[in-house]
């Protein structure tokens, strides 16, 4: 049987990947997202083109209005929270506005889903960066990349949350306020930290999604920038394995309700930023790519790398694209859909 699916940020990267899936299946959809994304029109016109325009609802709001979330969620069986500022640039320039949007927002969100009285399954996306620069964890310098000292299989959830940057305290704040309504209101939630996510659909820019940036760059023949050395450390997660585990744990949602987990590549899919991704991207350009140098940026930390074995253990998921088959898939998706960019 269908259930009703509340997708905030659901015109963006991961939103849209989701609500594709979603409709795939025969689910009832609302998407609920304000289209200041570069990219969120021409994700609706591709779920519209490819489903039809009557094939979801979309309610052109802001999640910092409160009344139009609840209204909006009432009736929704599962609500996966994914609209937010995206960029930790954005959130030093802009603080109130970060903190209005990402803090204010998520807890607007669970409100609705306390008021509505359906306790509805609520999802979370969170993010890696509520552990800040992880001060406390040596990294060492192994070659053309920085790794972590002591820690084999990344970050677990236990890592101690260290807020660095206004992005990462209204994350956090949202991230705490999801795993607080589970213990106070028995409200079914997860929240999901995530690592570095990409994939089609993906409007990259040089503050957030950079992967994806990198990518289009390089096919538009667009300057990009390496801040730092290049030789930090990502995680990459592919959007299709992300959307998995939110299924999964929609799927065993009374076993992993109030809990978080660390959501990325784990250490089989680490990629440094450009020591490593350059010369991959190099080879599919076929030329050389000259880039400029900056310094290091606020927040930036030298590795992240997620421990997932949690949520291999809890929900039976693992990735299952690998960095160079997801790159060579995100490389196509560009090259085929150049007019977007």
């Amino acid at each position: 049987m269908s259930k009703n699916y509340f997708i905030t940020g659901g015109a963006g990267f991961i939103g849209s990947n989701y609500v594709h899936k979603l409709l795939s299946r025969g689910e009832n959809v609302t998407v609920f997202d304000n289209l200041s994304r570069a990219g969120a029109p021409h994700n609706i016109q591709w779920l519209e083109k490819t489903f039809g325009t009557d094939s979801f609802r979309l309610i052109r709001g802001d999640v910092r209005d409160a009344s139009l979330v609840a209204e909006s969620a009432k009736s929704a069986d599962v609500i996966v929270h994914l609209a937010g500022q995206v960029a930790v640039t954005t959130s030093v320039i802009n603080p109130r506005e970060d903190f209005e949007i990402n803090a204010l927002g998520t807890f607007n969100v669970v409100e609705a889903a306390r008021l509505s009285g359906r306790s509805p399954i609520l999802i979370y996306a969170s993010t890696n960066k509520v552990y800040g620069g992880m001060d406390d964890v040596k990294v060492v310098e192994r070659g053309a990349r920085w790794e972590y000292e002591g820690l084999p299989f990344g970050a677990a959830e236990t890592q101690q949350l260290d807020f660095h940057s206004p992005y990462g305290v209204s994350k956090g704040t949202g991230d705490q306020y999801v795993r607080d309504y589970a213990r106070i209101y028995d409200l079914p939630t997860v929240v999901f930290r995530q690592s570095a996510i990409y994939g089609p659909r993906q409007f990259g820019v040089e503050d957030q999604g950079w992967l994806a940036w990198f990518v289009i760059a390089a096919v538009m023949g667009r300057p990009i920038t390496i801040y730092g050395d290049g030789k930090q450390v990502r995680d990459m997660l592919h959007v299709s394995d992300l959307t998995n585990a939110y299924d999964l744990a929609i799927e065993n949602i009374e076993k992993v309700k109030g809990e978080v987990f660390n959501m990325g590549g784990g250490r089989e899919n680490t990629i440094s930023v450009w020591t490593g991704f350059g010369p991959m991207l190099e080879e599919l350009v076929g030329h050389e790519i000259k880039i400029a140098r900056g310094d290091w940026r606020p927040g930036d930390q030298k590795v992240f790398v997620a421990d997932i074995r949690k949520a291999q253990r809890e929900l039976g998921w693992s990735p299952q694209v690998s960095v160079q088959e997801g790159v060579i898939k995100l490389f196509e998706w560009v090259r085929e859909n150049k007019g977007l960019f």
